[in-house]
């Protein structure tokens, strides 16, 4: 790989939680001499690590990763960020002839990668402060008054979004649709391979099942209350996750061991859903029928690798 050639590469590996990414970005990584750009939203915040999966340190010591462990959890980190330190990340890499390789499943952290942001007005605290006091189902309803376009859109749980979506409507005083409308950022300089896994849908509950209950058996608590001992907000942006919010009512009470495991589990079956659908949006993309820690699956990507890389040696 040439790094001063005008169109450079890079590989990203996507799909649902627990379809084994990041064994598989590990493996490609290794094979080809690259470096991983994380692409997931909670990954980015210190002190995260057993409810996130998060790739072990001594693991990332031995393969460099990009856009892990850069934030408090107090600080704000939103899609625009991701964009912005995400590309410079894959400059970087290109710059010292490695292969860039995004890994993760925030579909909406791609999107900004790859396509960049509209021009929207910036954030306002106090607004922002007293939309966060509003449930879920309320901010989905205000945003269907404001941008019915927006509103079909966004999740009606998913409250990052809709209190961004509602605080551009307001600030803007017109629909955020119709601002995405005229335009972005796209990136420039750089053709990606969209590597999706697609494993059996049965059999990815069967694993997130076990990975949850897993999380929860082997720290999670803890680690959540180390969390908040240290001063860390239950209402802070990555304490809101699945897993952790979970983890936080059963340290208060008010949720059962057992009862936050199946919430858990069927939050994150549910993230898994929107996750497939958010993917199959994106051109180009091409699946993989199967998990990533299966070998097999590894040489049938090793090989789409390898075809794609060969083109920008001709």
């Amino acid at each position: 790989m040439q790094s001063d050639s005008p169109t450079r590469p890079f590989v990203a590996i996507l799909g649902p939680t627990a379809s084994g990414k990041s064994s598989l970005a590990l493996d490609i990584a290794r094979d080809r001499g690259g470096e991983i750009v994380n692409c997931d939203s909670v990954q980015v915040y210190r002190g995260f690590d057993i409810g996130t999966a998060k790739v072990p340190a001594g693991v990332r010591r031995e393969i460099p990763h990009h856009l892990i462990d850069i934030c408090d959890a107090g600080d704000t980190f939103s899609a625009g960020d991701f964009s912005k330190q995400g590309r410079k990340a894959l400059r970087d890499i290109s710059a010292r002839g490695k292969l860039p390789i995004v890994a993760g499943g925030t579909g909406f952290y791609l999107r900004a990668l790859l396509h960049g942001l509209f021009s929207g007005p910036g954030r306002r605290p106090e607004l922002r402060k007293r939309l966060q006091t509003r449930e879920s189902g309320k901010l989905h309803r205000i945003l269907g008054r404001l941008d019915p376009v927006a509103a079909a859109r966004i999740h009606p749980n998913d409250r990052n979004k809709l209190i961004r979506a509602v605080e551009v409507c307001l600030s803007a005083h017109q629909p955020m649709s119709a601002l995405r409308e005229r335009g972005s950022d796209p990136l420039v300089g750089y053709r990606p391979l969209l590597l999706m896994l697609d494993p059996p849908r049965a059999e990815l509950y069967s694993r997130i099942n076990h990975r949850c209950r897993e999380m929860f058996e082997t720290g999670l608590l803890e680690e959540v209350e180390s969390l908040l001992r240290r001063g860390v907000s239950e209402l802070s942006q990555p304490m809101r996750a699945v897993g952790y919010r979970e983890a936080v009512q059963v340290l208060r009470g008010s949720l059962s061991l057992e009862d936050a495991i199946g919430a858990a589990q069927q939050a994150t079956r549910n993230y898994a859903k929107r996750q497939w659908t958010w993917f199959r949006k994106e051109k180009e993309i091409q699946t993989i029928s199967g998990f990533g820690d299966d070998p097999a699956i590894g040489r049938e990507a090793a090989a789409r690798v390898t075809k794609f890389l060969a083109e920008f040696s001709k």
